[in-house]
């Protein structure tokens, strides 16, 4: 999903109306299967006629990059897998609605009641989700022994010591005249043996 369209998505489901009787709630779904629960949700709200009482429905996306095989690529990665924010109006109808939507386990809350969470939660998470500098994706961990594909040492092996997915760089130890000396590399400049 374009990062246009996720912010304009996530514009319309700030709250319109502060002052009215809705809140958020927090749905746990079956992970993998949250577009499927939003999709299903939206025509059931429709169908059912309940417009007035559910409002928004939100799975928080962000972009990231991800390195797979010495390339990167842009893909979207849920904030929160297994759990859709829902903007309504509890009363026992929208309940019911939304607890007999397929995939839907449940609403996050004390015991069996729902229990809303607030705007400034809901705000924080909306801007987590619209940073704009995306974020590295890698199956590195630290102490993994890598190849060094790329630079002046291409073909030396070394340990990673330390991941810094914010900027996509990895520091390795190599082994330079029999000392460990750290090495600062991006994703793509090292692979996994």
């Amino acid at each position: 999903m374009p990062q246009d369209q996720l912010t304009k998505e996530m514009k319309e489901a700030l709250p319109k109306n502060p002052t009215t009787e809705a809140k958020w709630y927090v749905i746990h779904v079956q992970t993998g299967y949250e577009g499927r629960v939003k999709s299903a949700l939206e025509q059931r709200v429709k169908s059912l006629g309940v417009e007035d009482k559910i409002f928004n429905i939100v799975i928080p996306i962000r972009e990231i990059v991800v390195v797979k095989k010495g390339k990167k690529s842009k893909a979207t990665e849920k904030v929160f897998p297994g759990y859709v924010l829902v903007r309504m109006i509890l009363n026992d109808d929208s309940w019911l609605v939304v607890r007999t939507t397929e995939g839907v386990t449940g609403f996050v809350g004390a015991g069996l009641k729902p229990t809303p969470i607030s705007e400034k939660e809901v705000d924080a998470i909306m801007k987590f989700v619209q940073q704009e500098q995306p974020k590295f994706k890698t199956k590195f961990s630290v102490g993994e022994a890598v190849k060094i594909t790329e630079g002046p040492f291409s073909d030396f092996l070394g340990t990673i010591e330390a991941i810094d997915e914010d900027r996509g760089k990895v520091r390795v130890l190599v082994s330079i005249f029999d000392r460990e000396t750290p090495v600062e590399l991006d994703f793509l400049q090292v692979a996994k043996l």
